[in-house]
């Protein structure tokens, strides 16, 4: 796959996964003689192209003057989500998304459920957007740290995890409990539904509770991904 963008392709040249990387004329030295360092301790190519030769190859101009062939992103085993929150001997805290199909907001909720010290993000097959360049590019190298697992029932999935000893609550602005009310210092996992449906009836009945975020302005409803961040931000605040 085609990845863009400075952190993705720094990240995926750390992790082994460049082919090539495609420089585009005119990006300042100190990140080229960066990028070129990198390249080299990973025996990748980098050839200089002519910006509008990435524009083309990546459909977009954000391509922040660098795109690089690389393997395509694979989702991961359930297992790695577990393996993770035992490795840093943290309560398991998770990120279920239940119809988020934008590739931006997918590739947003990553990157905060990375920095803020989520141990996975978890998606239904039939119901997500797919890992993507433009995933990639908005998780801004997360994808590279983060377990992304997919399944092929959530409701399901939400029954095992409860059976291990997770409390599962969805977010919904018509909850009439607020985030800061729940105890979020265990195993956690956090349900974040579609821009203009919500959480599925299937997906709400099977959360132990529904959460809200209290607001103040006249408009009553978050983006998908800014309530994300603040809900995972809320939970590990509390450990």
């Amino acid at each position: 796959m085609l990845i863009y963008g400075r952190n993705p392709v720094t990240e995926a040249l750390r992790e082994g996964r460049v082919e090539e990387v495609l420089l585009a004329h005119g990006v300042e030295e100190a990140f080229a003689r960066q990028l070129r360092a990198l390249a080299e301790q990973a025996g990748v190519r980098v050839r200089q192209a002519p910006r509008i030769e990435l524009d083309q190859l990546a459909g977009t101009t954000a391509h922040q003057g660098v795109l690089a062939e690389a393997e395509e992103l694979r989702w991961s085993d359930p297992q790695a989500v577990w393996d993770l929150a035992e490795s840093r001997g943290d309560a398991p805290l998770l990120v279920l998304l239940d119809g988020i199909t934008d590739p931006r907001n997918f590739g947003a909720i990553v990157r905060s459920a990375e920095v803020l010290g989520a141990h996975g993000v978890v998606v239904e097959e039939r119901r997500s957007a797919p890992l993507s360049a433009v995933v990639a590019k908005t998780a801004a190298g997360a994808t590279a740290y983060l377990p992304l697992v997919q399944v092929k029932n959530l409701p399901r999935f939400i029954e095992d995890i409860k059976a291990q000893g997770v409390w599962v609550y969805g977010a919904a602005g018509e909850a009439a409990q607020p985030v800061e009310q729940l105890d979020l210092s265990g195993p956690v996992a956090l349900v974040i539904g579609s821009e203009g449906d919500g959480l599925r009836r299937l997906v709400r009945e099977r959360c132990d509770g529904l959460v809200s975020i209290p607001v103040r302005g006249q408009v009553q409803s978050l983006n998908a991904s800014v309530a994300a961040g603040i809900l995972i931000y809320e939970a590990a605040r509390r450990r």
